[in-house]
């Protein structure tokens, strides 16, 4: 939305203010960029993003000891990062007094935004955001998996277990974290390169800590549902996980955040222009250090073929036209420019004479000299059918009739 804004202002722009000349190059210079955004999102549009289990674990290894109904908020607004970076763009202008309930940003992006310190680590790692985001929308249980092996790891180390701030329950094969207290939630903060590897004791302090308490509220509306490796919605339902018991009494209920029109939780598989440098993504390895990230985007099943580079000398045809409303709502696709921005081939300017290259001629088709009959001693043009009339009217016809005259 944010871009199709921006080329409309171009365009605006060069209407308005640009003389003539530069309107034009103005106006190539719009069908270039639209044309080359339109081919950008067509390509991307071809290819998924897939993480192997030691990618996810390093990408989830500093969110996956957060608390079970903050990790399922992260989990779903990371698929919403260019809300995530509008949110914390606000937060950081206007503070505590911005009402975040008023706006239109998705309930989990609202209810990351009560947390600022979440907020700020997701908006400051975008990368990182934008890729959990795209793990869970494509492999929802890979990550909750990843999730689960990664606190396995913790616990066997004796670094998570139940403490004034949290709860740590073990059913199932799965380990929980529940908030301890009915008031308020702690966001856990550690080292993801000691807390999954190293004992605590061996480094004579805590590798696990925890800051101020932050309100629990209506906003933590959703959970991790481990057996079925989703996230799922509890709208605050008596005889859900017991850590709602115990807060319930406390929260204030609103339609904002419990709202049966929830119940089917919502998974943004459209990332738009947001782009991710994977190659940075290595920064994350904390837990296998080898790791490369260049190889996560894969061909859709059935998706057109990766594009090669032309033969030299090859044929390129020209794209199929593909319909955009971008496009369609600011200039003219029908425009014949547009070809010119495609990269389509243009005819060949030069031919082969022996050894040299020469200019190619233009193709000019000759006349034809009129089909003519003999009247005495005066040639004058056959008539009688269709294409000796055309003869007639033709140059050359033209330039005998005053010759027959004067005859």
């Amino acid at each position: 939305m944010k871009q199709a804004l921006a080329v409309a202002l171009i365009f605006s722009l060069f209407l308005t203010v640009s003389p003539t000349g530069i309107q034009a190059q103005g106006t190539n210079f719009l069908i270039s960029a639209a044309v080359s955004m339109q081919d950008q999102q067509y390509q991307d549009q071809q290819y998924d993003t897939y993480f192997s289990p030691d990618q996810l674990d390093n990408l989830l290894a500093p969110v996956a000891l957060y608390p079970d109904p903050l990790l399922a908020q992260v989990l779903l607004a990371a698929t919403f990062p260019d809300q995530i970076d509008e949110a914390a763009r606000n937060a950081r202008a206007y503070g505590n007094g911005y009402n975040i309930d008023a706006t239109d940003w998705d309930v989990s992006v609202k209810a990351v935004a009560h947390y600022p310190t979440v907020l700020s680590m997701m908006a400051d790692k975008m990368d990182w955001t934008t890729s959990v985001g795209q793990a869970y929308a494509n492999q929802s249980t890979d990550v909750m998996e990843a999730v689960q092996r990664l606190r396995a790891q913790a616990r066997s180390m004796g670094n998570l277990v139940t403490s004034p701030q949290q709860e740590i329950v073990e059913t199932d094969g799965y380990i929980y974290i529940y908030p301890a207290q009915p008031e308020y939630i702690y966001v856990p903060t550690y080292d993801p390169a000691i807390i999954y590897v190293h004992r605590g004791g061996f480094y004579g302090r805590p590798v696990l800590f925890f800051s101020m308490g932050f309100l629990i509220g209506a906003w933590l509306n959703h959970d991790c549902d481990w057996r079925n490796h989703r996230v799922f919605y509890h709208g605050w339902d008596q005889g859900g996980p017991r850590w709602i018991d115990r807060s319930r009494p406390r929260v204030h209920i609103n339609n904002i955040y419990v709202n049966n029109n929830y119940r089917n939780v919502p998974v943004n598989r459209d990332f738009g222009n947001r782009r991710v440098n994977y190659g940075a993504l290595d920064r994350y390895n904390s837990i296998h250090p080898k790791v490369d990230y260049n190889n996560v985007r894969r061909e859709r099943p059935g998706g057109a073929p990766r594009q090669q580079g032309p033969a030299p000398g090859q044929q390129v045809p020209a794209p199929a036209q593909r319909d955009n409303k971008i496009i369609r709502r600011n200039i003219d696709p029908n425009d014949p420019r547009i070809g010119a921005n495609r990269g389509r081939d243009q005819q060949p300017t030069q031919q082969q004479r022996g050894n040299v290259q020469v200019p190619r001629q233009p193709e000019v088709t000759q006349p034809q000299p009129p089909v003519t009959q003999q009247r005495g001693n005066v040639q004058v043009p056959r008539t009688g059918s269709i294409a000796d009339a055309d003869s007639a009217t033709g140059p050359a016809a033209t330039r005998q009739c005053p010759s027959a005259a004067s005859a």
